[in-house]
């Protein structure tokens, strides 16, 4: 394969993954709409649960294969492993889940797109990296973008406050995935971020199935057929899928493209929402949008 070729395929790559990845808010919204057989729609609990289940074997499958990598884990590397894969995995996806009951989808894929302002701040806090000029410029234009796009929906009465409860556990969401991809770091760099991924997502299954089964009766997987294939496609097609793309299209084309490309999700989620669940998206959430994106692409793409 020429080296175009190569190149063009990352990209590819690239863009399926993120698209793929951004719709995972979608499929939970579309979920949340279709009423139970008891009439009410589906718990956060048993979706993340559904989710995780059906995306395990996958994950498992990949740690049996890569079991015999070196470097050989220790019990520390293990207890890790179980701390990150439960925050950044279990913790992060089960409070996006339950702020996605009360923000848009368009609105939660934005503030979790804050993630790496986030991955800023905790390295200055905890490893001593000042931020540069440029990445506080960032800041400031990335949080003006979030304020823009809850402006016109932040408001008094129970709705508004529901509202203002599912950004902050949607943004809180986003905190947990900075503190995995921080604490990590070392970590995947040592082992590999395929493996490191297929060990945390396994591990993180286990929280998700015992809180399953103390808080659900069995009966909360007597679901409509529609619940069972949106789940069943989001935890394939939007996250599974995206693991090995988003993996391979790293190698091909490296970190700072990538970063570029990965702006495409939230605009993604954005028109998914507007067309497909109806959500509003003015000039005043498309204005907001692009100075989110606009400042996340200044602090992640680094100067050559």
């Amino acid at each position: 394969m020429t080296q175009a070729g190569y190149r063009f395929w990352g990209i590819a790559f690239a863009v399926a993954g993120v698209v793929a990845f951004s719709f995972r808010p979608i499929w939970i919204k579309l979920a949340y709409a279709v009423p139970t057989l008891a009439g009410h729609p589906v718990s956060p609990v048993t979706l993340l649960f559904l989710r995780m289940m059906l995306s395990l074997p996958f994950f498992a499958l990949i740690a049996f294969l890569l079991r015999n990598n070196e470097p050989r884990l220790t019990g520390r590397d293990w207890l890790a492993i179980a701390g990150l894969g439960f925050v950044g995995y279990y913790l992060a996806s089960f409070l996006d889940f339950v702020g996605l009951q009360y923000v848009d989808a368009g609105i939660g894929r934005l503030i979790m797109f804050l993630y790496p302002t986030l991955v800023l701040l905790l390295s200055f806090l905890f490893l001593r990296k000042p931020p540069a000029r440029r990445e506080l410029l960032a800041f400031l234009v990335c949080y003006s973008g979030i304020a823009l796009v809850l402006s016109d929906r932040i408001g008094g009465g129970i709705q508004g406050k529901l509202f203002v409860l599912g950004v902050l556990l949607v943004f809180g969401s986003a905190l947990c995935y900075s503190v995995y991809l921080v604490a990590g770091s070392q970590m995947v760099k040592r082992i590999g971020s395929m493996r490191f991924t297929a060990y945390t997502m396994v591990v993180s299954t286990v929280p998700a199935v015992a809180q399953f089964f103390v808080l659900e009766p069995l009966s909360a997987l007597e679901l409509p057929a529609a619940v069972w294939w949106y789940a069943i496609i989001m935890a394939t097609f939007s996250t599974v899928l995206p693991v090995f793309l988003q993996s391979e299209a790293l190698r091909r084309i490296g970190p700072n493209q990538f970063a570029l490309i990965g702006a495409i999700g939230p605009v993604s989620t954005a028109v998914a929402g507007a067309l497909g669940l109806e959500e509003p998206f003015g000039a005043l959430q498309a204005v907001g949008a692009a100075l989110v994106i606009a400042g996340v692409l200044l602090v992640s793409i680094k100067r050559s």
